[in-house]
């Protein structure tokens, strides 16, 4: 009930429901700073931070190094919020159609 009012509560959540993929992607919904809290292995779910990013582009700041290497992934996120592209990885930065 708490993520539901403030994402953020996650940070008081218990560890292994930081874990939990649908509580963290509720969570994530409701405010992305959420994905601070979330346990590292999400931060690298691919599915989960696509769908992070395509209500937050901002989300990306959170994602793991790989991710932020994706092109697709990154895309989205600049779709949703032009300034995520400072959390993609250099290389994407010279990305025209990214930029």
């Amino acid at each position: 009930e708490a993520v539901h009012q403030n994402g953020e509560a996650l940070r008081y959540a218990a560890v292994p429901l930081k874990a939990d993929r649908e509580l963290v992607l509720e969570a994530a919904r409701q405010n992305c700073e959420a994905l601070n809290y979330a346990a590292k292995p999400l931060k690298a779910d691919r599915e989960l931070m696509l769908e992070a990013v395509r209500q937050n582009g901002y989300a990306l700041y959170a994602a793991a190094d790989l991710l932020r290497a994706d092109r697709e992934l990154v895309l989205e996120a600049v779709r949703q919020n032009g300034n995520a592209l400072c959390f993609a990885a250099e290389p994407l930065k010279a990305d025209r159609e990214l930029v």
